[in-house]
């Protein structure tokens, strides 16, 4: 089968010739139609990862049709359209995942080839109103928003939701996940461009982080928050607690902007305001995601779409920060 194969340390992908998956007990093989890139993928292509082996072949987010089963594995299973759940082994506590966590894609062999193996409980059909390419966007990303909101952040309808940093897969899942159960949702970005287009996905207003009263804006705006989704940390984040409503929460699940400076922590205990770290989700979380995505028939947004041979150029892409919404590998 055709891969997308990473050798080294800061070496492009190559197209190769791998051999096909073999499948073990209780696993089924899916002819992957369509992957997605994250930012995961791009911090392990240039070594900034833990756990980096070579060769590997990367991708979390997959979907496709189910071309072969194993023995035990219920044979109906071949020929249905599914989408594949890249948080493995999370394990029993539903508030942390368990030491031998991973997700697909590194150690395990990914979605960037034309097939990928996987256990039948990581599997979902896919949704009826997409298509591979709007489905695989959905996994990794649509998985960590929808945490984040909703069972770390208890977002409910009526509350105003922020989201720093909008233009990224999570960002944008977030915004149409909080707008789909009723909140009223805000934006940053650096771009007034994604700003707009945030508008567009159901955002009420937004601001440029980049202008030294952003957050005094949106204490305008908006008044403060109930629940605040931030990937971003760095010297900024301050004020994002100084935009909280008494009893808030901000989630966050990444920290591109760098680590969180000297806090006034005054504000923490006086307001009761919650810092809640996330990583991924559960089965339950996953499952409860994808029932929103098909009840309210959400539909991914999708920056740019390659093929597999032009992977290298996504990643590319995705190092720049330039695009809105996700990747889309066409395999």
């Amino acid at each position: 089968m055709k891969a997308m194969v990473l050798t080294g340390a800061d070496k492009p992908f190559e197209l190769q010739d791998v051999e096909k998956p073999a499948l073990n007990a209780d696993e089924v093989l899916v002819q992957v139609k369509a992957a997605a890139l994250n930012r995961r993928d791009y911090w392990i292509t240039i070594g900034q990862y833990a756990g980096i082996k070579y060769p590997s072949i990367l991708g979390s987010d997959g979907a496709g049709t189910v071309a072969e089963a194993a023995t035990d594995v219920d044979q109906s299973w071949i020929g249905k359209e599914v989408l594949i759940n890249p948080s493995h082994d999370w394990g029993e506590h539903p508030e942390y995942q368990a030491k031998d966590f991973k997700i697909l894609g590194l150690p395990e062999n990914g979605t960037l080839a034309q097939y990928v193996k996987v256990k039948t409980k990581y599997l979902h059909p896919k949704p009826s109103h997409l298509t591979f390419e709007q489905a695989a966007a959905i996994p990794l990303a649509g998985l960590t928003a929808y945490r984040a909101l909703f069972t770390k952040g208890r977002a409910k309808a009526g509350d105003k939701v922020l989201v720093v940093g909008a233009g990224s897969g999570t960002g944008t899942f977030a915004i149409q996940f909080a707008k789909a159960a009723g909140c009223q949702v805000f934006v940053t970005s650096g771009s007034g461009e994604k700003i707009e287009r945030a508008r567009h996905l159901g955002a009420s207003a937004g601001v440029n982080y980049k202008a030294q009263d952003w957050a005094e804006e949106l204490k305008h705006m908006a008044g403060g928050f109930d629940v605040i989704i931030d990937s971003a940390l760095g010297k900024d984040f301050n004020k994002v607690v100084g935009l909280c409503n008494p009893g808030a929460r901000i989630v966050f699940f990444g920290g591109t902007a760098g680590n969180i400076p000297e806090l006034d922590a005054r504000p923490l205990f006086w307001k009761q305001i919650q810092i809640i770290g996330t990583t991924m989700g559960t089965a339950e979380d996953f499952a409860a995601m994808l029932n929103l995505v098909n009840q309210h028939k959400i539909v991914p947004v999708i920056d740019e779409v390659f093929p597999l041979a032009d992977t290298k150029k996504a990643i590319d892409k995705m190092g720049s920060s330039s695009q809105f919404g996700k990747l889309v590998i066409t395999i």
